[in-house]
C-alpha cells in the first residue's frame, strides 16, 4: 500500500467556527468546502484537517450525533516559546500553559469553539 496523503477528520457543531480558528491562528488554508464541511491544509503540517458538521449522512449512523472529544490535535513547531507567546497576543485563551514533561516535550493548549483541543509541541534536542 502506498499512500499518498494524510487527513484527520472531526464531527463538530460549527464547521466554519473551526475552520476559521486553524486559517486565522494556524496559518491553514482552506481546500475544499461545502455545507457542513471543510478541508484544511498546511504546506507544513503533513496531514489535512476536515471538520465535519455533526449529524452528517457521511458519518456511519451510530456516530452522526457524536463530536470530537477526547482527542488532541497536535502539531510540532520549532519554538513553542514564541508560539505561545503569539496566540496569548492574538487573544486566543491558552487552556493549558507552556509545560515541560519528564520525557522532553514542550507543551501549551489551546482549544477552539468547538472544544477541539489543538496542542503546540517542541521536543527536546535529544528526542529528534
Amino acid at each position: 500500500m502506498q499512500i499518498t496523503s494524510s487527513a484527520v477528520s472531526l464531527t463538530v457543531e460549527d464547521v466554519e467556527a473551526s475552520a476559521s480558528f486553524l486559517r486565522e491562528h494556524f496559518g491553514f488554508a482552506e481546500q475544499m468546502a461545502a455545507d457542513g464541511f471543510a478541508s484544511l491544509g498546511h504546506g507544513s503540517a503533513g496531514v489535512n484537517v476536515v471538520f465535519l458538521r455533526r449529524g452528517t449522512e457521511v458519518l456511519p449512523e451510530g456516530f452522526r450525533d457524536q463530536v470530537a472529544a477526547g482527542l488532541i490535535l497536535a502539531f510540532v513547531v520549532g519554538d513553542v516559546a514564541a508560539e505561545e507567546a503569539r496566540l496569548r497576543a492574538a487573544g486566543v485563551e491558552i487552556t493549558m500553559p507552556l509545560r515541560e514533561e519528564p520525557w522532553g516535550e514542550r507543551l501549551f493548549q489551546v482549544t477552539d469553539p468547538n472544544g477541539v483541543v489543538v496542542q503546540l509541541v517542541e521536543w527536546a534536542e535529544q528526542q529528534h
